[in-house]
């Protein structure tokens, strides 16, 4: 599972912003999936490492979230370092400072900053500005965090990756996004699922073809999600109106009633495929009860494995 990890290729880490998976490597991405699973071995034996003592992560939240904030604070007390909190109201960017500012002064502070916010561009213009790591927690374009802590998932349970497909079926929002670099990147197959208008961005899309043709995966968008989950080693969905577009939920409700993850569309995927969510998650609506609470349900262990992934950039780039 593990591999043997060029000293320049940890070096070609070490002060790098994380932003989007594009812009990694499959084998960054693969040492990144190494160290966090060898980050979690370290933390269920007890063995104390802290590459990070005296560093301090800023971390800058114009959209709330229980896992991001928990699991990045508790990654850097692990490492041995500070995170330190600023909500919307905290933060001069929720007053109209200049991302460029915000992004400079903390610099001046801080080691590491990360931002979970709307819109791509604030993160892009914050990395520009600043002279330290910066870190995307969630924008409405990518989730590259939790992607890479699904695909340690997957590693850990499957115990390889490449060749694997994953069905995705729902809303193509971040999340799609950045399962599809993903999946491109590390030479899986994924195929994605989305009633007509709620596709994924175009130009993610196809920069995903092109890195999928580097490693030997595919990418496939349609609008069938039996088409999507035929032979699927692991079923993913999302929520069908993610934050900020709550005011469209009964709209979508009706354009995604043929979209959810149930006990009859399951059984056209593998006998023993992993369901996944990146949660929180809505039972009874994108996700039936019994599949979200069966035995093919990884979420929990998905959920756990932000606080490992995190703790893999955070050691890498910091």
């Amino acid at each position: 599972m593990t591999h043997t990890v060029q000293p320049e290729l940890e070096l070609s880490l070490k002060g790098r912003d994380f932003i989007a998976l594009v812009d990694y490597t499959s084998e960054e991405i693969q040492y990144l999936l190494d160290l966090a699973i060898e980050l979690k071995r370290k933390n269920k034996a007890g063995e104390v490492f802290q590459p990070l003592k005296g560093k301090t992560l800023g971390m800058i939240f114009e959209k709330s979230s229980t896992r991001t904030r928990v699991s990045f604070e508790v990654g850097m007390y692990q490492l041995g370092g500070h995170a330190l909190f600023l909500s919307k109201n905290d933060s001069q960017i929720g007053r109209g400072e200049p991302v460029w500012d915000t992004a400079q002064v903390m610099s001046r502070y801080v080691d590491g900053i990360m931002i979970r916010t709307f819109a791509h561009k604030n993160v892009i213009e914050l990395a520009r500005g600043a002279t330290v790591p910066v870190i995307n927690g969630l924008t409405d374009l990518s989730h590259p965090c939790q992607a890479l802590a699904d695909y340690q998932t997957i590693l850990e349970k499957k115990g390889y990756l490449k060749g694997l497909k994953v069905a995705y079926i729902g809303d193509g929002n971040n999340m799609t996004h950045s399962l599809m670099m993903g999946a491109a990147k590390l030479g899986m197959h994924i195929s994605v699922a989305t009633p007509e208008g709620y596709g994924p961005d175009f130009e993610i899309w196809q920069m995903s073809k092109e890195a999928a043709e580097q490693s030997g995966g595919s990418v496939h968008i349609c609008h069938d999600p039996q088409e999507a989950i035929t032979n699927a080693d692991v079923v993913y969905t999302d929520v069908w109106a993610s934050m900020g577009f709550e005011e469209e939920q009964r709209e979508r409700e009706v354009a995604f009633e043929n979209y959810q993850i149930n006990e009859r569309l399951t059984q056209f995927a593998k006998s023993d495929y992993l369901f996944m969510h990146c949660l929180p998650a809505h039972r009874g609506e994108e996700v039936s009860e019994g599949v979200i609470d069966g035995v093919h349900s990884i979420i929990y262990d998905q959920a756990e494995n932000r606080l490992h992934a995190q703790k893999a950039i955070l050691a890498a780039i910091l």
